[in-house]
């Protein structure tokens, strides 16, 4: 009995001492790696706190660039050279040389993506579900040569079966379907789902953003895109996934808030890239897809015409954060307005500095965010910040009739961004995200409406909504304040 005791003894002491080790062993690494200091002071306190907990949690979510994806897509141009040379020559003759007032909100997009603004596009305002699916199937059915479609979740549920037999019909008239999918987002997709689909022909996959051996344990990335092309002519992006909750008949959530755009013109083609990048990194295959024809607007439906739109993808693929970047751009570039519509306002020191400056020099600074909460943490959070916010001048508003999910950003009667990106710190850093840039004064104005429609729906909250909270509440306020860097 005493060496049983005495042995159990050494291997307890032994088990401490490796993850002794291996907690330093990861505080050098969080030191030498964190991008940011917030994130790197929760994970060195966690470590310190539970490294029981914390080093293997660290390992699985703490890493924050995704290793491979740039490599891989160099190898796709490279091994289809003609791919990329096709769609270059197509978009030539629409790449627009900005305005003075254009390059003022633009420019710093065009290094930061090393992309360019195209002219001559149509770009149509969808507002919530009804319309964007509408809109999505109809361009679907009218698909001829292939469609693309790519989602962050996708459900079995009324709206993902029309989705998935609109899909198995169309592939069966010989339309070629590319159906990508994100493994987390969608983790309740039961197999005979996607079963279904590959039986009748559609090429159906994963994003398998742990592929690689440098990502294996990686469960942190997100693909949160959400693009649809039809023939390489119209394409869809913005906010909506596949699932009923998005038509708003969600028992939880009632009412759905949310945005889409539907584009023609030479822009698609730049969204298709956007797809065919994830998709070559998640299959290895290039599709043959639509590279010369681009389908000019043709004045009709809604929306603005003669649109210049630059696609602009964002992920931790980057050497720089482009999300980041992105949001910074738009803050620091806005003059009279900034209107900002997220589901989430969990942000670093930086963008909150920059929404702070932008009210104190005189723009109007909106952010119209959530009244009931999808996610706790988050939702707790944003109260933390609402002191600073309105000593600044920023001003808050709170959707009341239902969840509000979508993504816009209006700077101005020039500028306005639809996408998948939240003004979190997961689609500044973790997630791969996308949307359009758009400098046109007609579609800016058509934001505009809409939300301001939005903010007639909403509450404006101060500082009491935090202040005159029980002390328990602004307990866990405070605590989920300190988590925001790892959200």
């Amino acid at each position: 009995m005493p060496d049983l005791i005495g042995d159990k003894y050494a291997l307890g002491t032994v088990i401490i001492l490796v993850f002794e080790v291996l907690a330093m062993l990861s505080i050098l690494h969080v030191i030498i790696k964190a991008r940011s200091a917030p994130g790197a002071w929760g994970w060195l306190m966690a470590m310190l706190a539970v490294p029981f907990v914390a080093v293997p949690i660290y390992w699985i979510l703490g890493r924050q660039h995704f290793r491979g994806y740039v490599e891989r897509f160099r190898e796709a141009q490279e091994k289809n050279e003609q791919v990329f040379h096709d769609l270059e020559k197509s978009l030539q003759p629409h790449i627009t040389k900005l305005t003075e007032s254009q390059d003022y909100y633009g420019g710093l997009l065009l290094q930061l993506s090393e992309r360019r603004f195209t002219g001559g596009n149509k770009v149509c305002l969808l507002i919530d579900g009804e319309q964007t699916f509408e809109s999505i199937f109809d361009a679907v059915e009218q698909a001829k040569d292939y469609v693309l479609v790519q989602f962050f979740i996708v459900k079995d549920d009324d709206l993902g079966n029309r989705q998935r037999e609109l899909l198995k019909k169309k592939a069966k008239e010989g339309v070629r379907v590319y159906f990508l999918y994100d493994e987390i987002g969608s983790h309740k997709l039961p197999r005979r789902y996607r079963d279904s689909l590959r039986e009748s022909g559609v090429n159906i996959c994963r994003f398998n953003a742990t592929q690689g051996r440098a990502n294996r344990f990686q469960i942190n990335f997100r693909n949160h895109r959400k693009i649809v092309v039809a023939d390489g002519e119209v394409g869809f992006v913005g906010g909506h996934n596949i699932g009923d909750e998005y038509l708003g008949i969600s028992e939880k959530f009632g009412h759905w808030r949310d945005t889409h755009v539907r584009l023609i013109g030479p822009s698609v083609l730049s969204l298709q890239m956007v797809f065919l990048a994830d998709y070559y990194w998640a299959t290895r295959k290039m599709p043959e897809l639509n590279w010369s024809r681009v389908t000019e607007d043709d004045g009709s439906g809604c929306g603005a015409g003669e649109s210049n739109v630059l696609t602009l993808p964002t992920g931790p693929t980057e050497r720089i954060e482009g999300g980041t970047m992105f949001f910074l751009n738009a803050i620091s570039r806005a003059r009279r307005r900034l209107w900002i519509a997220s589901p989430y306002f969990v942000t670093d020191e930086s963008v909150r500095a920059s929404l702070m400056m932008a009210a104190l020099r005189g723009v109007d600074v909106r952010i119209l965010i959530p009244d009931k909460p999808d996610k706790y943490i988050p939702w707790l959070a944003t109260f933390s910040y609402l002191l600073d916010m309105e000593a600044a001048g920023v001003r808050l508003f709170r959707y009341e009739p239902g969840f509000q999910h979508q993504k816009v950003i209006l700077v101005d009667e020039d500028f306005a961004t639809v996408g998948t990106a939240n003004l979190d710190n997961r689609s500044m850093r973790l997630n791969f995200e996308v949307g359009v840039v758009v400098l046109c004064k007609g579609f800016a104005a058509n934001v505009a409406s809409m939300l301001e429609v939005d903010f007639a729906r909403s509450r404006e909250i101060d500082s009491t909504d935090y202040t005159d909270r029980p002390w328990w509440f602004r307990l866990a306020v405070r605590v989920s304040r300190l988590a925001s860097p790892l959200l």
